[in-house]
């Protein structure tokens, strides 16, 4: 049986959590593609209406993106600010 030393063990960890933290990328994704989707609809429905909604829609969009970059931000981190390597 092997035998895995704890800054292996902390890598490999580390490559995981990085990973999980990339699964925080599909929220966003999901949640704008609907948004623009609903501000087209919206658009559609009532052309004059079109410069509030697609400012409330890139504010909304902007706000969800953050999600994302918080976990693309902890991904980074966990790969390349452990202290231990």
């Amino acid at each position: 049986m092997n035998n895995i030393d704890g800054i292996t063990l902390i890598k490999a960890a580390s490559a995981i959590g990085a990973g999980l933290a990339m699964i925080a990328g599909i929220g966003p994704g999901i949640g704008e593609g609907y948004a623009a989707g609903k501000a087209v609809e919206a658009v559609a429905r009532q052309p004059e209406s079109q410069g509030l909604v697609t400012k409330t829609m890139l504010i909304g969009c902007a706000i969800a993106e953050t999600t994302g970059i918080y976990g693309l931000f902890i991904a980074l981190a966990l790969l390349f600010f452990n202290p231990l390597l």
